[in-house]
């Protein structure tokens, strides 16, 4: 198993909970493909805010393509859609799919019905993120501002000191 810290790098991960292999089953395993879908799963880092962490996600995932084309490409479509409202009904896939934003409207139902599995990729979703002990959910709006769009949805369990992200880049 593995697992990224907060310096970027990728490395070995003991424990990992179900629901977070769930959710790697469906999504994928961290990597640096920069298009598809990647989960990343680490210990919360106190010291930064949740969307620094998500903004360190992205840029990991996206991989030398932040560079190819440049941080300027990758930051225009960067903003927060959407942030989770304490002691509501927590459900990842109502709440994914009340988004209104143009862009977003369009990766949503990639991320919950136009998925090999969507059944059990909207359970794992729900599995990792559900959870009422998850203070900090967030989803942002990612892509180049041009051909490639996409979500990252980024939460922190405060009990067990996890954060867990989801990236989902198409074109």
């Amino acid at each position: 198993m593995i697992g990224m810290n907060t310096s970027g790098t990728i490395e070995p991960r003991v424990n990992k909970p179900q629901y977070v292999t769930a959710l790697e089953a469906a999504y994928g395993a961290p990597s640096q493909a920069g298009f598809g879908s990647a989960v990343f799963y680490e210990h919360i880092n106190q010291a930064e805010k949740i969307e620094e962490a998500a903004l360190q996600k992205y840029r990991y995932f996206v991989g030398e393509l932040w560079e190819r084309y440049g941080e300027d490409a990758w930051m225009t479509a960067w903003k927060q859609l959407y942030a989770r409202k304490t002691g509501g009904n927590y459900d990842i896939v109502a709440e994914l799919r009340s988004i209104k934003d143009l862009e977003a409207t369009k990766s949503v139902p990639m991320i919950l019905d136009n998925i090999e599995g969507a059944d059990k990729a909207r359970t794992a979703l729900s599995s990792a993120y559900n959870n009422p002990a998850i203070t900090d959910l967030r989803v942002f709006n990612v892509g180049d501002g041009g051909a490639m769009s996409g979500l990252l949805i980024a939460g922190r369990h405060n009990e067990t000191g996890e954060e867990i992200f989801l990236v989902f880049l198409m074109d």
